[in-house]
């Protein structure tokens, strides 16, 4: 019987480096909504001076082993009123508010940097 092995056909590495995901944190806004962990960007900063080297372990291993948490896919989508607005009953009434995990917020960033990596790279859309 034949085994497909997977391959990494676009090269990106597991390994998130201590410095990537430090500047990831320090690009958190500080005033945003409290997160479903109950962490505050402002605490992740300050914590990440003593804890960014643990984090960046584990994400590492998360991502190498390809485990996603359940705690880190639960979001809250929270609809609010934009003030102002003649008519309720219109959708752009109302602002849509994600509050998911402050880690998540972190992990998801360095995703996207990879996939905006790959796609310049590999020239994957059509750039202006």
């Amino acid at each position: 019987m034949e085994t497909i092995r997977e391959q990494n056909v676009l090269n990106i590495s597991s390994t998130i480096l201590i410095e990537e995901i430090s500047k990831l944190i320090r690009s958190l806004l500080n005033r945003k909504v409290l997160g479903l962990d109950g962490i505050l960007n402002k605490v992740l900063k300050v914590a990440a001076l003593v804890i960014v080297k643990d984090l960046a372990e584990v994400a590492s291993y998360y991502f190498a082993s390809r485990i996603i948490l359940k705690s880190l896919k639960k979001f809250i989508t929270v609809v609010l009123y934009k003030e102002g607005k003649k008519d309720y009953s219109l959708l752009g009434s109302y602002r849509l508010i994600t509050l998911e995990n402050t880690l998540v917020k972190v992990l998801k960033k360095h995703v996207a940097n990879i996939i905006s990596k790959a796609a310049k790279e590999y020239r994957l859309l059509l750039w202006n």
